[in-house]
């Protein structure tokens, strides 16, 4: 299935878009990557949206990634006596280990690591940051704390804690069963939620043993400060801007959403944008200029992906909500402001030979006629490395692999292709020029850039570029391979 844009779509499934003509029809608007939120669903809920998903792949014939994002630890006050309390600038707080019900005065957070990292001055955000308390003094069951800006407080309100890294893992119980539920099912992408370090990474990777690639949300200040580690351990990033503009000033998401967008192009891994990004059509048929703006920004900066959450998952709007993404991005990649930033923010210097044959690839490409770059990859690499380059003419990607078609589904500009083993290099030429023509990147009388490794089906070794026609014919009049 053609798409007439280069970045990727990312839709979150839910109540709103469960049943097989609604994700069907979100595929086909423009859903390239349907995500699995583990924070709501039953495992039978999510065992049926995969489902139905892989028979929308089975029945349109066009490889669909499945993420699915895990809950990660949730950080909770307890419960109050009266459901709720009003908390005033300035009053004093307490939180502690006391399982007894809340007052006006203290309630129970039942976090004894969050105290026994706490240190005074530290801030404690509570309700998305709605409510912020400042620890005065504090030891390992209690924090006494003065109200920065008060608000209403009520049962079960989530806490976050900016100031400290805490000694929690990125995984807890639900999530390791979860983690082995998605994996059985076959799922692409593991979202790791609140991760604070590369250790927390290695740990996830260890339980998905190859079954998932691994995608780090980027959503705490500590792990902003470690990003170039967990960069490092992980297969993807997801700037989730919603956790992150609690934690920090909302003025500083900006410039850390293009430095971390930057940063994975570079590093050829892809990047989801995520949250709040066309927050309005969770009940409005039509988005906010601003909204559309914030699209066009993400879009403008490169990144390989683009996510809506509540407008697909339990909006009102759900498919118009993609067809809008859809629409801004065809739009912006069509600007040639868009092709100059791209092209002058270019900054991967890559020393392999395969670094060498896909840059080479792309100037070839926006030098001369060529339709599109055909690249034959086993493990996803070169394809990886070709979308780096953000080539200004389509990018397909060839494997024998079906886990991998997927996977590359989240990859800038990369159209998915399955096909059959191969051992020489003239028959990948011919199939790529054929795939070019079937798919409508180009016709008998243009020409195609081909890569590929040889031998070929291992793993690493992209070591040829081939400009070829795509006429069969003169394929094998002149391809002495």
């Amino acid at each position: 299935m053609r798409r007439l844009r280069n970045v990727k779509i990312v839709a979150t499934l839910g109540p709103a878009s469960n049943d097989y003509d609604t994700i069907r029809a979100l595929h086909e608007t423009g859903a390239d990557v349907f995500r699995l939120n583990m924070s709501h669903g039953s495992h039978n809920e999510i065992r049926e949206r995969h489902q139905i998903i892989r028979q929308v792949e089975k029945d349109l014939d066009s490889p669909i990634a499945i993420l699915a994002d895990l809950q990660g630890p949730k950080l909770r006050v307890g419960e109050f006596a009266n459901d709720a309390e009003e908390l005033e600038e300035g009053a004093a707080f307490r939180l502690d280990l006391d399982p007894a019900l809340g007052d006006g005065s203290r309630v129970c957070l039942p976090h004894p690591e969050i105290f026994a990292a706490l240190e005074p001055g530290a801030r404690l955000l509570v309700n998305d940051g709605k409510i912020r308390l400042v620890v005065q003094d504090c030891g390992q069951d209690h924090a006494n704390c003065t109200v920065e800006v008060g608000g209403t407080i009520s049962d079960r309100k989530g806490v976050n804690v900016p100031d400290v890294v805490l000694p929690l893992a990125a995984l807890s119980a639900k999530d390791r069963d979860d983690l082995e539920f998605v994996c059985q099912l076959g799922v692409d992408w593991l979202g790791l939620s609140f991760v604070q370090r590369a250790k927390d990474v290695f740990e996830a990777r260890a339980l998905a043993d190859g079954r998932a690639s691994i995608l780090s949300k980027i959503e705490k200040p500590a792990a902003v400060e470690a990003f170039e580690e967990i960069l490092d351990a992980s297969d993807g990033i997801m700037v989730a801007r919603g956790d992150l503009g609690v934690e920090l000033p909302v003025s500083a998401v900006p410039p850390i959403q293009k430095r971390l967008v930057r940063r994975c192009r570079a590093a050829a891994k892809p990047v989801i944008v995520a949250t709040q990004m066309l927050e309005s059509m969770i009940e409005s048929p039509m988005p906010t200029r601003a909204e559309v703006s914030d699209v066009a920004t993400a879009i403008y900066e490169g990144t390989d992906a683009i996510m809506l959450s509540a407008e697909s998952a339990a909006g009102s709007y759900p498919i118009e909500a993609v067809q809008t993404m859809n629409k801004v991005a065809i739009e912006v990649e069509a600007d040639p402001t868009y092709t100059q930033i791209i092209s002058a923010s270019r900054t991967a210097k890559g020393t392999t030979i395969a670094d060498g044959i896909v840059a080479a690839a792309r100037e070839i490409a926006e030098k001369t006629d060529i339709k599109a770059i055909c690249c034959f990859t086993q493990s996803g690499t070169t394809a990886l490395l070709t979308a780096r380059e953000r080539p200004g003419v389509p990018i397909i990607a060839m494997t024998p692999a079906t886990g991998t078609a997927r996977r590359l589904c989240l990859s800038w500009g990369c159209h998915c292709v399955m096909t059959p083993e191969l051992e020489r290099f003239k028959g990948a030429v011919v199939n790529a020029a054929r795939t070019a023509r079937a798919s409508g990147f180009a016709t008998e009388t243009d020409q195609i850039v081909v890569t590929a490794g040889v031998p070929f089906n291992v793993p690493g070794t992209t070591n040829i570029l081939r400009i070829a026609p795509c006429d069969e014919r003169l394929i094998y009049n002149t391809d002495p391979g």
